[in-house]
């Protein structure tokens, strides 16, 4: 599941309490439950979805030096020793 299928689970999870709203007036006992299933499956995804959001947005640090940290180790080439 990616990111990009969210705007349709939320257009899910929306269009379900539409219908449970309706399956109440009617007094549709029996499909009020199934409807109340499917919306808490709807909003376990997107729950899922929004961890899997918030982990790759946060940063992680790989130790990888900075250009700075990397020409202060850098040492000047030492002259080749002269032959005896």
């Amino acid at each position: 599941m990616t990111a990009t299928e969210r705007p349709r689970l939320v257009e899910i999870r929306d269009n379900l309490d539409a219908r449970i709203a309706e399956a109440e007036r009617e007094s549709w006992i029996g499909e009020i439950e199934g409807l109340q299933s499917s919306k808490t499956h709807a909003e376990e995804k997107l729950a899922q979805l929004d961890g899997q959001i918030a982990r790759k947005q946060e940063a992680v640090d790989l130790g990888i030096p900075t250009f700075r940290e990397i020409v202060a180790r850098t040492t000047a080439v030492a002259a080749p020793p002269e032959p005896s």
